[in-house]
């Protein structure tokens, strides 16, 4: 008989809140249970209670990670077609506020540990995000290119330059460099269209 499921509590979704906001700030490569627990109110039985195991947690928090990645890329990005170079301006000019940093780092580390860790709670983050993008993008592409070799090239290609620029900007910090960096390829890319 398959296993039926249900809605998750409301003090699962509540940890799940508070374990993820902790995430942000503390990463998830050295995640301990006892000090996250303790830094959100609860015990690590209660979290390998309503999460499984260690591993489902991670693979809940990097679920919602995705889920707010998503959002924001859409709200950067997600309304009317604009034309490819404009959608990665506007995206680009989304990861650069300060604000979203956490967010960055936390997809950075998900997505990196994805390429080493291809099992268990990491399986398949990288692949999928790289799919949201490429679909965020695709939307923003004429109709008759999405679907050509070419399409999907000029997409992987500004994927390709966003993604670089912003390990970059995370690691350095130098938004005017990396910017005009971003802004020279998104111009040669403009050139082509």
């Amino acid at each position: 008989m398959p296993e039926e499921r249900t809605a998750p509590s409301a003090r699962h979704a509540e940890l799940l809140e508070a374990a993820y906001r902790y995430a942000l700030e503390n990463g998830l490569a050295d995640l301990s249970l006892r000090p996250l627990a303790a830094a959100i109110g609860s015990s690590p039985r209660v979290l390998i209670f309503l999460f499984g195991s260690k591993e489902g947690l991670v693979r809940a928090l990097l679920t919602r990670a995705r889920e707010d990645e998503r959002a924001l890329l859409d709200g950067a990005a997600g309304g009317d077609p604009v034309g490819l170079a404009d959608a990665a301006r506007q995206v680009w000019s989304w990861l650069v506020e300060p604000e979203r940093r956490p967010l960055l780092r936390l997809w950075v580390e998900g997505y990196a540990r994805s390429l080493v860790d291809s099992d268990g709670a990491w399986a398949g983050f990288g692949t999928d995000t790289v799919e949201d993008w490429l679909t965020l993008l695709a939307r923003h592409q004429p109709e008759g290119e999405r679907s050509t070799p070419e399409g999907a090239a000029r997409r992987t290609a500004v994927l390709a330059v966003l993604r670089g620029a912003l390990l970059d900007l995370l690691a350095t910090g130098q938004e005017a460099r990396v910017g005009a960096a971003v802004e020279l390829q998104l111009d040669l890319l403009d050139s082509r269209a």
